[in-house]
C-alpha cells in the first residue's frame, strides 16, 4: 500500500484497517517511508484519533516488529517496571537492582530523554563507559550475572518504536494515550514478562497532567497487558514537582548511588520511598512477597544489607562502565560546572514547585533534547534544596542550577524564580502514590 493513500485514510477521519497498520510499521522499520511521512500519519493519528482495535494493531504490529525475547532459561520471575515519564524520575536505577536483590529477573528496556523528561540511557550512558546497546544474548548474560540488564531498543527489540519513539518527541504528539500505549507495551512485551509494574505519572511534570486522564491510561496500559497475557498493574504518582533532590542525568546517577550506599538526606525521601513502593509492587504480582507491607520490608532489607548496591556494582562492570563509582559517587560529579542559586523573594510555605518548568529548563542547557539528534550534556542539571511544604525565609536558597556558563546560570536561575510558589499558609501535600490501577 503506497504510504499517501494511507495517510489520507487517517488525514480524512477514517480508521485504518489492521492490514494497514501493519503497512505502516514494517515501512517504518525496512525505510519504505521516509521520516516525513511517518510524522505526517502520525500527527493524523494524534488529531483524528485511533480505536481500540487500531490501537492493539499498531501495538501488535511494533511488538511482532521484532524479536519477542524467550528468557524461559532463566529460573526467575521475570518482571519490569516502566514510567511514563517524569522530571527527576530516576527510579528505574533503583528499582532494577533491588527487584534483582529479591530474587526476580529484570530485563529492562529503556528509553532517552523525551521532551521535558529525562531517559534512563541518558542517565546511565554518563557512566564512564557504560553500554546500553546490548544483544539479546547479551541481556541474558548480564541478567544471570546479575539479575537485571538495562538496555535500549535494539534494531531487533521493537525497532518500529525505537524510530517513532524519537519522531514524536520532535513533532509535539507525545501525549496521547493509544500512541502512549503502543510505545510502552510493545517495547515491555518484547521483554518476555510474566509481569509489569507501570509507574503512570500525574501533574504539571507529567505529560498527562490530569488525574482522570492518568487514570485512563493506566487503564488502558494494564487492559493491553492482560490482551497479551502479562500480569500488568499500575500505579498513578505526583508529577506536580520534581521528584526527589537532583535532576539531571548524572546528578541523578549519583542520587540512586547515595540511596543504595544508605546515605541519603531527606531531599531524596521521595524517590526512595517511590523506589520501593515500585518494587513491592512487582515482587506482590510475582508471589514473591504476600503483601505489600512484606514487599517493602524485602525491597528496604536488599538497600540496608547492601546487597542491591552490589548488584548495581556488578551490573555497571558487565556493561562497561567503572564500577568505582558505587565505591565514590562523586566521580559521576568531576566534569567542571558554574552554579547558579534560586533564591527566595519571600518568607513562608513553598506551596508550589512548577515540574514543567524544571524539566524544561535542564533541557535547554543541554540535559535533553530539543530535536531527536541533539547531543545530551550529562552533567547539567538542577539541584532541589527546599520541596513543596518546607518553611522558607526571604533569601534563602531554593535549589541550584548548574550549567556551563556564568552567563547561563544567571540567566537560568532568573527564570526559575517563578516557578516557585511560596504563600503564608503551610499548603496540602498531594500523596506521591495517587491511586492503584
Amino acid at each position: 500500500m503506497r504510504p499517501q493513500q494511507i495517510i489520507e485514510r487517517k488525514r480524512d477521519g477514517r480508521a485504518l484497517s489492521t492490514a494497514e497498520i501493519e503497512s505502516f510499521v514494517s515501512g517504518v522499520v525496512d525505510g519504505r517511508w521516509a521520516d516525513y511521512q511517518i510524522s505526517a500519519l502520525v500527527m493524523a493519528m494524534f488529531i483524528n484519533g485511533l480505536t481500540k482495535a487500531e490501537q492493539t494493531a499498531i501495538t501488535r504490529a511494533m511488538l511482532e516488529s521484532g524479536t519477542i525475547m524467550d528468557l524461559s532459561d532463566i529460573d526467575a520471575p521475570k518482571a519490569d517496571k516502566h514510567s511514563t515519564g517524569g522530571v527527576g524520575d530516576k527510579t528505574s536505577l533503583l528499582v532494577a537492582p533491588i527487584a534483582a536483590a529479591c530474587g526476580l529477573a529484570v530485563p529492562m528496556i529503556s528509553g532517552r530523554a523525551l521532551g521535558h523528561t529525562g531517559g534512563t540511557l541518558d542517565k546511565l550512558e554518563s557512566i564512564a563507559g557504560y553500554n546500553v546497546k546490548l544483544s539479546f544474548p547479551k541481556i541474558k548474560t548480564v541478567i544471570r550475572a546479575c539479575g537485571f540488564a538495562l538496555a535500549g531498543q535494539t534494531r531487533s527489540i521493537a525497532p518500529a518504536d525505537r524510530k517513532l519513539y524519537a519522531l514524536r518527541d520532535a513533532t509535539a504528539t507525545v501525549p496521547y494515550i493509544p500512541l502512549i500505549v503502543a510505545s510502552i507495551m510493545s517495547k515491555k512485551l518484547a521483554e518476555g514478562l510474566d509481569a509489569l509494574t507501570l509507574d503512570v505519572k500525574t501533574g504539571k511534570g507529567a505529560f498527562i497532567n490530569s488525574l482522570p486522564e492518568s487514570k485512563k491510561l493506566a487503564h488502558a496500559l494494564c487492559e493491553t497487558g492482560r490482551k497479551f497475557g502479562v500480569n500488568t498493574g499500575a500505579l498513578i504518582t505526583d508529577m506536580t514537582e520534581p521528584l526527589g533532590k537532583f535532576v539531571g542525568n548524572s546528578l541523578e546517577v549519583f542520587e540512586c548511588l547515595t540511596i543504595l550506599r544508605g546515605e541519603s538526606d531527606p531531599q531524596m525521601y521521595q524517590t526512595l520511598t517511590l523506589s520501593i513502593e515500585l518494587t513491592s509492587n512487582m515482587l506482590v504480582q510475582c508471589g514473591v512477597a504476600s503483601s505489600l507491607a512484606h514487599g517493602r520490608k524485602l525491597s528496604t532489607n536488599a538497600i540496608d544489607s547492601g546487597e542491591a548496591l552490589e548488584r548495581f556494582r556488578k551490573n555497571v562492570e558487565h556493561q562497561g562502565g567503572d564500577p568505582r563509582i558505587c565505591d565514590d559517587p562523586t566521580r559521576l560529579l568531576k566534569t567542571r560546572t558554574v552554579s547558579g542559586a534560586i533564591t527566595a523573594k519571600a518568607s513562608g510555605y513553598i506551596s508550589g514547585i512548577d515540574a514543567f518548568a524544571m524539566g524544561s529548563a535542564v533541557c535547554s542547557i543541554g540535559g535533553g533534547r530539543v530535536k531527536a539528534e541533539d547531543k545530551i550534556d550529562h552533567s547539567v542539571g538542577f539541584e532541589s534544596r527546599l520541596k513543596v511544604g518546607d518553611r522558607v525565609h526571604a533569601g534563602e536558597t531554593l535549589g541550584i542550577v548548574h550549567c556551563r556558563s556564568g552567563s547561563q546560570a544567571t540567566s537560568i536561575s532568573e527564570k526559575l524564580h517563578p516557578a516557585y510558589k511560596i504563600t503564608d499558609e503551610k499548603p496540602k501535600i498531594s500523596k506521591l502514590v495517587r491511586a492503584r490501577i
